[in-house]
């Protein structure tokens, strides 16, 4: 019993005199339970909601006060006026907003005729959660109209017309996005952050140390190689996920050219991040926990599980930051959307300057001796 209670005790001293991973050990249950706990099975609160008013009167008036109503109560959508129907609608399949409410123009004369008045509703259905909650509100108001308190003899009964702009999505289909991040994310974590450390445990670094070779040059090797290793784990997940989701068919030649393009961008910006993570780390039990709390506040807080709009306001905060955010943006718009480049700027204007805030870091902290 000697050798076992040697290893037994040599394997407690090792981790008590490791505070760090300590202290990750016991943060991670706890992030993760508050993390988790928000990011899914929130409520649906301040949708962004595009609202096209084409008649102006008086019965457009009255659901523009009922509109407010549920914004300052139930806060499920917040509207944003728009002079145009065909820009609403653009904003909606771009994802500047979630859907888009059209006044249509004889909607007040209708009312007051007692003749079926309609409302429009165009929805971006590719988030069935937002779609549901954003549908069920208005169905609640459309009720609403058509029972008024007064006279019960010129009830205008209205009806909610729902435009959705694209097929139906499944939920697996919504998944597809945060699977293809999450595969480039595996990828840079095994193939760049645990072999790094790697390195510097079986005396590599200490190689290209000796030798002539920049600081600079090493990290543009490491960041290049390992932004290859997950451009080729991202284009065989997209691929094959898009085929077990059923949506195969969006794999344009097009298309498949900005998802390449898309991978490598958010390659270069997590490979970059977990370099940035690791450079000044010694330990090799310190990564395989970083590494996993890194997963949950990156992965949960993006929208890739559960829509963003069910966050309290510091998760959203926090996701605004997440590089996964806005690579699952990206992701869904290209393959559930069919968007062109121009929806893709904001997501590749991040995560641009993601990646190169991150190789700077790196390389300032990169410590260029023995």
């Amino acid at each position: 019993m000697l050798p076992i209670w040697a290893i037994i005790e040599r394997d407690l001293r090792k981790y008590i005199r490791n505070t760090r991973l300590i202290a990750v050990s016991i943060l991670l249950p706890m992030i993760q339970l508050v993390v988790v706990g928000y990011a899914v099975g929130g409520q649906i609160r301040n949708v962004d909601v595009a609202l096209v008013d084409l008649d102006g009167g008086s019965g457009a008036d009255d659901l523009r006060q009922k509109f407010a109503a549920i914004e300052a109560n139930a806060r499920t959508f917040h509207i944003l006026l728009s002079t145009t129907l065909d820009r609403a609608v653009q904003a909606a399949r771009e994802g500047t907003v979630a859907a888009a409410i059209i006044i249509p123009e004889d909607y007040s004369r209708k009312v007051s005729q007692g003749n079926r008045p309609e409302l429009g509703l165009v929805l971006d259905n590719t988030d069935p959660f937002v779609s549901v909650a954003l549908t069920q509100k208005m169905t609640e108001l459309v009720v609403a109209v058509n029972s008024p308190e007064v006279d019960q003899r010129r009830a205008a009964q209205v009806a909610l017309e729902v435009v959705e702009i694209f097929p139906y999505i499944e939920y697996i289909q919504y998944l597809v996005p945060g699977s293809i991040t999450l595969a480039i994310y595996v990828s840079c974590v095994i193939g760049g952050g645990v072999l790094y450390i790697d390195d510097k445990i079986r005396g590599f670094h200490e190689g290209y140390l000796v030798t002539p070779v920049t600081k600079l040059q090493l990290l543009t090797g490491m960041t290049i190689s390992g932004t290859v290793k997950a451009v080729f784990a991202g284009t065989c997940v997209t691929f094959l996920g898009t085929h077990i989701a059923g949506v195969a068919d969006r794999l344009t030649l097009e298309t498949m050219g900005l998802l390449i393009g898309l991978n490598s961008l958010v390659a270069a910006a997590l490979i970059s991040m977990i370099t940035l993570t690791m450079v000044r780390v010694r330990d090799p039990m310190l990564p395989r926990a970083v590494f996993t709390v890194l997963n949950t506040l990156l992965l949960f807080p993006s929208g890739a599980i559960y829509p963003i709009y069910g966050f309290p306001e510091w998760l959203k905060v926090v996701s605004k930051v997440d590089p996964f955010t806005y690579a699952v943006h990206g992701f869904r718009g290209l393959l559930l959307k069919g968007v062109g480049v121009q929806a893709l700027v904001g997501d590749m204007i991040f995560l641009t300057g993601f990646s190169v805030v991150c190789f700077l870091g790196a390389y300032v902290l990169f410590p260029r001796r023995l």
